[in-house]
């Protein structure tokens, strides 16, 4: 959809000052949250929150709250986004402010990768149990099983595969698997696990599962079980589930529904506080998927979390919401 001259000029003023302009560049590499913002730009938070609500009216950026949090991502309507990478396209690559913040930008993430090590390190043993509280795991299981369908399947990825439970679900249908992980203790617990169910053709790597290195269309089903809401760039890991999938193929995403339980950032170290339908659709559609279908399980517990799984082909269906 085209803009009228009046958008066009708004959406050039806005991005014509230098710090917003920054702004744009960090936000065509993850979608961040207002404080990391100010760390890499040097900043006050109020002086931040001004150049974002300055993108955000003319509609570069979109604002999204989650939980105590707020995220801040570049716009997905077309003109904007056109606009957008023709001008971050015209800044040299080797900028020295841009280059600059893209290295603090890194310092931020390995901070946050660290922390994410720790905890998994600390919690490794742990990770089943600790799942189990979120919701009844019986009825997950349950569900991705039918979700996922008899098989048999030729290949089956599980991008972070953690203590590997869902390669000891899904592997026995499946000829060969491959589980992915940046974990070395959840890599170890999911060996054991998978030797011990007999699984001889699950093969377990240590990999990134932003850039697994495994080729196109590889497998017919990728599964990205409790993961997502770890990511600072949750759309990049929907878009590799994607390209990993072979025509026929099938995606399936595990993970909450938004929810306001804060301890689970500062305690667990999630990023995202669930994730909603619409955003989920978008990103498995931009990932040249469609058949969307999503399930809801709702929890055991009053002011427990609703699991949601998300299934999705490479035919384009509308979404089918099942109850």
């Amino acid at each position: 959809m085209a803009m009228t001259s009046d958008q066009a000029v708004g959406m050039l003023r806005a991005a014509a000052e230098p710090t917003r302009l920054r702004i744009l560049a960090l936000l065509a590499r993850e979608e961040l949250a207002v404080l990391e913002l100010c760390r890499v730009l040097g900043q006050s938070q109020p002086r931040v929150s001004r150049h974002l609500k300055l993108l955000a009216e003319a509609g570069l950026v979109e604002r999204f709250p989650d939980g105590a949090w707020v995220f801040y991502r570049l716009s997905a309507a077309a003109p904007a986004k056109a606009l957008v990478d023709q001008i971050l396209g015209l800044i040299s690559g080797d900028d020295a402010t841009v280059t600059r913040d893209a290295e603090r930008l890194a310092g931020v993430g390995d901070e946050r990768g660290a922390q994410a090590a720790a905890y998994f390190a600390d919690n490794a043993e742990r990770w089943d149990e600790m799942r189990s509280l979120h919701t009844a795991e019986a009825a997950v299981e349950a569900a991705i099983l039918d979700a996922a369908g008899q098989g048999p399947f030729d290949r089956l990825v599980d991008l972070g595969s953690g203590t590997g439970r869902m390669l000891t679900l899904l592997g026995p249908r499946a000829r060969g698997a491959v589980g992915l992980d940046l974990s070395r203790q959840m890599l170890n617990i999911a060996r054991a696990q998978t030797a011990a169910a007999g699984l001889t053709a699950c093969e377990l790597r240590h990999g990134d599962i932003l850039g697994t290195g495994l080729p196109d269309g590889c497998a017919d089903l990728v599964i990205v079980h409790q993961v997502l809401h770890y990511l600072a760039d949750p759309a990049a890991a929907v878009a590799e589930a994607g390209r990993l999938t072979a025509p026929g193929g099938k995606v399936l995403i595990v993970d909450f529904a938004p929810h306001d339980l804060e301890f689970l950032r500062a305690e667990h170290r999630h990023r995202r506080l669930g994730f909603s339908d619409s955003d989920m659709e978008r990103w498995l559609l931009a990932a040249g998927l469609g058949g969307v279908e999503v399930r809801a399980l709702p929890p055991a517990v009053a002011g427990g979390l609703t699991v949601k799984i998300w299934g999705a082909k490479r035919d384009a269906a509308r979404v089918r919401l099942i109850a």
